[in-house]
């Protein structure tokens, strides 16, 4: 028993610092880009995209720390623009769809990266569905006139810190970071336990079974099924190390990373970011039961993109079979 929870521990670690070593340089980055006012310049930036969107100005200073950040980060930045930021229940199911589908770039397509997809490519593809999908929400609301009435975000305006000192605010998000490193430990760890047993009882063929029409139709291979629902549910970070680390197990093809992680790229930590999403007053339908059909169509529209022998499947896989068919030989 020793010995299994020895090993276990082990191999949660590998996987942590695999993710740590691309997370903390990148969230250094990000506080200093936040602390010196560029995420703020930014999002200033965005005004013209934000009045397109059918969303106030102050959507872009939202919209961008979330990019850069996390979902908490973009709550926070809600939390700092004041009652000056007014939307309404339409407007903000936009903005927290779009929220939930580029957050944390830096960080995320980093992992993506990291576990075989491309960064520019899955980048691409959140930043664009993110706008489309959320001015096909703004603007479908806004003319049917449905979701119209105001949210209050005003129970939010006493989370802010403006007032803080600089390093009063850089020992809380020292402290906060080091709180979130070690917690996204105990998910991993508890994730790598919980798979085991869920092989082990045979709960993991079920739910590859319950899965496999959806994962066939959006052209996924049955076996990939475990991770990428581990994603979808909890998180691309959690997702993508566990696919860093079956990969050398399973021997998982380019292509099949690729749309595994472009699934996760679009949909992924359903539970909880929803769940924050939601809290704020978004609509349930938009953020969570549209997103997720959004995300299986174009999946789907990816993989027949993507069979062997086409033109996407050239540009992106055919180097890379032919470089391990090199090796094996």
């Amino acid at each position: 028993m020793f010995h299994y929870f020895q090993t276990t521990v082990l191999r949660s670690l590998r996987m942590f610092f695999a993710l740590a070593k691309i997370m903390v340089p990148i969230m250094i980055g990000v506080r200093i880009a936040y602390e010196t006012g560029v995420i703020t310049w930014l999002g200033q930036g965005l005004t013209p995209v934000m009045s397109v969107l059918n969303l106030p100005p102050e959507a872009g200073i939202v919209l961008t720390t979330t990019a850069l950040s996390t979902i908490y980060g973009g709550i926070a930045a809600i939390s700092a623009l004041g009652d000056s930021f007014i939307l309404t229940h339409a407007q903000l199911s936009a903005m927290g769809a779009m929220m939930l589908i580029a957050h944390n770039l830096p960080v995320e397509q980093a992992i993506v990266r990291k576990a075989g997809a491309s960064f520019w490519f899955t980048f691409a593809l959140r930043t664009s569905v993110a706008f489309a999908y959320g001015a096909l929400i703004s603007w479908s609301c806004y003319y049917l006139d449905i979701l119209q009435e105001p949210v209050s975000l005003s129970w939010l305006h006493g989370e802010a810190r403006n007032h803080e000192s600089s390093w009063l605010a850089w020992a809380h998000w020292i402290v906060g970071s080091l709180k979130s490193l070690f917690f996204t430990w105990l998910i991993i760890l508890g994730l790598v336990l919980t798979l085991d047993i869920f092989e082990r009882i045979g709960l993991t063929r079920l739910c590859t079974a319950l899965l496999t029409p959806v994962l066939r139709f959006s052209g996924l291979e049955p076996r990939v099924a475990p991770v990428t629902t581990v994603g979808v549910l909890l998180g691309l970070s959690y997702g993508g190390a566990l696919i860093i680390e079956a990969t050398k197990r399973e021997n998982y093809s380019p292509r099949t990373r690729f749309l595994a992680l472009s699934w996760l790229s679009l949909c992924h930590s359903l539970i909880e970011d929803t769940l924050l999403i939601l809290a704020l007053g978004a609509n349930l339908w938009f953020i969570l039961v549209g997103r997720v059909l959004l995300t299986i169509g174009l999946i789907a529209i990816l993989a027949r993109l993507s069979r062997p022998g086409s033109r996407l499947f050239q540009l992106f896989f055919a180097h890379s079979m032919l470089a391990k068919t090199d090796s094996a030989a």
